[in-house]
């Protein structure tokens, strides 16, 4: 059986610093911390202070993972992964990563130790065990289900919509709308979500014979925040745009506050779509244009994914792609 020396060992560090990584992995230097986490996922450790958990074949616990408890777009999905897990008999762990590699390593290390059966992450970090094996072309270390996001080549079970089409349904409506100099606000462009979205805006201008001039493209970080600065930067420039695509509804917030401080009228001369179709979004001033997410689909698929894994059953797609819709309201067309 692999001990914590043969991980010191492997990775070239002390025991200490093994069993620190183990226990608070914020206070290991970053490299250490990953060659670490690297040589767990080679030699396939389990850690020893927990070993009366393999007792059981499982902890009937899930975590989900999210980057950000307070985006209101993952509340849907986890209470739909909730419904079907206390069906299915397993308690759900919510685990909050905040962008930090650390925190997401550390539930990793709860599924390593059998505290808990697997993760479904709604985020775009991929923990470092599972990080390292995916570079090495090994198998996925933990059970893991992907939710929203996707990684070409990963081998493990996914459930999302088609992000670039859905963007390009969204810009096509605006083109349709006889929008002429049409502006994206992305989300953070190291994420794959952002990066189709943005690949969806450019396909559609592209086919509707239009330029996606650079000057119309912002990235933004999903927050509010981001929106309306990304607006105020459009609006600032000597490219003014007459419509703009951000890439969630929150964006699109902040978008259209910051265009009604600067005097224009929306949708009359900016129109603005948003993407996730959030509760507030039919309730802004005006009611919001927007790409529907189906987040319950999203969650029981996601859950019901991770079941089958853990009881070891085949699944009919290792890749679903879930339907979304284009919600047409005032932010874009003007009332006849």
């Amino acid at each position: 059986m692999t001990t914590i020396r043969d991980i010191a060992r492997h990775a070239g560090v002390s025991v200490t610093t093994v069993s620190r990584t183990l226990r608070e992995p914020e206070a290991v230097r970053p490299d250490k911390r990953d060659r670490v986490h690297a040589a767990i996922a080679e030699l396939n450790y389990v850690p020893n202070a927990i070993a009366q958990q393999l007792r059981r074949p499982r902890a009937e616990a899930i975590i989900v993972i999210v980057p950000a408890i307070d985006n209101p777009f993952f509340s849907g999905i986890i209470q739909s992964i909730e419904n079907v897990a206390h069906e299915l008999g397993y308690r759900v762990l919510i685990g909050e990563t905040q962008g930090k590699q650390e925190r997401l390593d550390h539930y990793a290390d709860m599924v390593t130790a059998r505290l808990a059966d697997g993760l479904i992450l709604l985020g775009s970090l991929l923990p470092t065990p599972v990080r390292s094996a995916f570079e090495a072309g090994r198998p996925v270390p933990i059970p893991l289900v992907l939710a929203c996001e996707r990684y070409d080549g990963l081998d493990c079970p996914s459930v999302t919509i088609d992000n670039v089409g859905a963007a390009e349904a969204a810009v096509d409506h605006l083109i349709r709308t006889g929008r002429q100099r049409i502006a994206t606000i992305t989300g953070p462009l190291a994420n794959p979500l952002a990066m189709d979205r943005l690949a969806g805006f450019r396909a559609a201008l592209q086919r509707a014979g239009m330029t996606a001039d650079e000057a119309a493209i912002v990235e933004g970080n999903f927050l509010v925040e981001s929106g309306h600065e990304g607006m105020q930067r459009l609006l600032s420039g000597p490219w003014r745009p007459d419509a703009v695509f951000c890439a969630n509804d929150e964006m699109a917030i902040g978008a259209i506050r910051a265009a009604v401080t600067a005097g224009l009228s929306v949708p009359g001369e900016l129109a603005v779509v948003g993407f996730d179709d959030l509760r507030f979004g039919a309730f802004a001033t005006p009611p919001l244009t927007t790409i529907r997410q189906p987040t319950a689909g999203i969650g029981e698929t996601a859950m019901r994914m991770m079941d089958a894994v853990l009881h070891q059953r085949g699944l009919p797609e290792r890749r679903v792609v879930l339907p979304h819709e284009l919600v047409v309201r005032g932010s874009s067309v003007v009332a006849a």
